[in-house]
């Protein structure tokens, strides 16, 4: 463009010298329309090719996440996720939430709001079949419009990239406008955040009769009709304007934050807005606020841009004073302002309720995308039950996942699961349990099939002790066990699914083996089901004792020195244990 300019400039100028003006300024004109041209189909050539960079770089996620390289996705939003509910059921002991979780893995969010909306579905602990139903249905649905996901998740990067480099978008770096999250919070709080509306009203009504009055005697005393009586009206008038002038600078200066957090916000809503819903009717049900055309979310929005625009003419000292001087043009467009603020207070919760919903969904329906082998798990009523075919672990690496099948009944309430170490019992807990959770957020599930009744879900892995609170890891145990015993009484809900991991490990082996088959009768006589995993092989006499009670079992082999897993679960219980032999593979001393 530049060499078209200097190009045109020049020869122009020698055309003016040799061959006359006219020819001269023919040819300038004929540049300029050259330019023109050249600039805007550069132009849009620039903004092809960054499009296609963040569409590549979505791919190159999607990719990543369906081989779980997570180094390829690690979203700088939750490089430092918050610590897990130490109290909740099962957050922290299935991997749901935090680095490299479950929650980490689906969640394809821009808004904080839609991230967290995701993360409420896989926490919840009292799960409905109705809303789970309907999820499943929505996901199913939305799983086959991946062209969706990807243009509202493209216009959204987008957007952040516009707004991050003032429209120069070849200077962002494309990963982590790709990543970056939305926080609506402050936009929330500034629509619902109340003002004197009534006293703003009364200051504009005597500020626009002193203007009036000022610009009536001014014209007067120009024509010499009255003495210039206007420099006393004025100073009155600017001295009131001056006296309320705090109440307009605190709404420009909140509006001035969220002038690019509007302009995202705008650019989604009207792509959500002209998006063409007829071969998705559950889509277009959520989307409903979106397609008011009496309200229309991206025009609204534009409105409050405008608004801001014209309250920007306080970054120019001499123009809001020569404007403000003639008419209150501030108190005029807050007063505007503070009117669509009350407007938008009811109608901005709806679109970003709307707009959480459709993003927590399309994070459940990518994950069925880029899974094509999951399915979605059969939820109803009836007995309880969970029977697994080819049951796997959604967070272990698709090369080195292994599947078993599984399942609890009327028959089998209680699966007493041994095994040696690092044979399988732990991940296999987690794999029970990160399933319902899948199944319960409406999710497809890491199985062949799976024909599941509801269930509530506590576990009991990840026990630790506490040097802050004074706790030893014995008595946090007692206290988490304790937990689950009390959920597992509640008789109001489901079932519960409990899974625990070697029970009482922190006491000695008489007293462990005491206590580990008292609580397992006691959950047995509630309506409960569940795992429990041990290397106690006393507590598979339990199977004896407990109709309902049944072992399984992982085993392994010794070949070439090397302890061998083929993390195949197994009926009956262990007959072997490897404990000495990794000892004395390690060079401790075992006799």
């Amino acid at each position: 463009k530049r060499i078209i300019f200097i190009c045109g400039a020049l020869l122009s100028l020698s055309f003016c010298k040799y061959s006359g003006g006219t020819a001269g300024w023919l040819l300038a004109a004929l540049f300029l329309i050259v330019f023109g041209v050249v600039a805007v189909y550069h132009r849009r050539v620039r903004d092809s090719s960054n499009a296609n960079s963040l569409l590549i770089n979505i791919k190159q996620v999607q990719i990543a996440r369906i081989n779980l390289d997570w180094e390829k996705f690690d979203r700088p939003r939750q490089s430092t996720p918050s610590a897990a509910n130490a109290g909740h059921p099962f957050e922290s002991d299935l991997d749901i939430t935090g680095a490299r979780s479950l929650h980490w893995l689906i969640d394809t969010a821009i808004t904080k709001g839609g991230s967290d909306r995701l993360r409420s579905w896989l926490l919840n602990s009292t799960p409905e079949l109705p809303a789970i139903n309907r999820r499943q249905s929505l996901v199913q649905e939305l799983a086959d419009h991946s062209l969706f996901r990807d243009k509202l998740q493209l216009v959204s990067a987008l957007a952040s990239q516009e707004a991050r480099s003032d429209n120069k978008p070849h200077q962002v770096d494309s990963r982590s406008v790709v990543s970056a999250q939305w926080d609506s919070q402050k936009l929330v709080a500034w629509i619902s955040h109340g003002q004197m509306k009534d006293s703003l009203n009364s200051t504009l009504a005597l500020l626009t009769i002193l203007a009036g009055l000022n610009i009536t005697l001014l014209v007067l005393a120009v024509l010499g009709v009255l003495p210039h009586f206007w420099p006393v009206v004025f100073i009155i008038y600017f001295a009131t304007m001056n006296a309320r002038q705090s109440r307009i600078a605190t709404a420009w200066g909140d509006l001035q934050e969220l002038e690019k957090m509007l302009r995202r916000f705008r650019t989604v809503f009207q792509y959500l807005e002209s998006r063409g819903y007829q071969h998705s009717p559950g889509l277009a049900e959520i989307c409903a606020p979106f397609l008011d055309r009496a309200k229309r979310p991206s025009a609204e929005l534009q409105r409050l841009e405008r608004l801001a625009a014209a309250l920007g003419v306080r970054t120019n000292a001499l123009l809001w004073f020569l404007v403000n001087a003639i008419v209150p043009w501030d108190f005029y467009f807050a007063r505007r302002l503070h009117r669509l603020q009350e407007e938008l207070a009811e109608l901005v919760p709806r679109w970003l309720d709307a707009w959480y919903e459709i993003e927590a969904l399309n994070s459940l329906a990518n994950f069925a995308y880029l899974n094509p082998s999951y399915v979605f798990p059969e939820v109803g009523a009836g007995p309880a039950r969970f029977a697994a075919r080819a049951l796997g672990h959604p967070l272990l690496k698709p090369d080195s996942r292994v599947c078993n099948d599984f399942e609890l009944n009327e028959h089998t309430e209680i699966a007493i699961l041994t095994g040696s170490n690092m044979a399988g019992k732990s991940t296999f807990l987690r794999t029970v349990g990160v399933n319902l959770c899948l199944a319960n957020a409406g999710a497809p599930v890491n199985a062949e099939r799976l024909d599941v009744s509801l269930f509530r879900v506590f576990s009991c892995i990840k026990v630790s002790d506490s040097v802050q609170d004074g706790l030893s890891y014995f008595y946090a145990e007692v206290k988490r066990l304790k937990a689950l015993l009390v959920a597992a009484e509640q008789t109001d809900g489901p079932p519960l699914m409990f899974l625990i991991d070697e029970i009482f490990r922190g006491t000695n082996s008489r007293e462990r083996l005491i206590g580990a088959r008292a609580f397992i009768r006691a959950l047995s006589r509630l309506p409960t089901f569940g795992l429990v995993a041990t290397h106690d092989l006393e507590l598979v006499k339990l199977a004896d004792e407990i109709a309902v009670a049944t072992n399984f079992h992982f085993r392994e082999e010794v070949s070439e020195a090397k302890m061998v897993f083929d993390y195949q679960l197994r009926p009956g219980a262990c007959p072997t244990t490897n404990a000495l032999h990794i000892m004395r593979l390690e060079g401790l001393p075992s006799d």
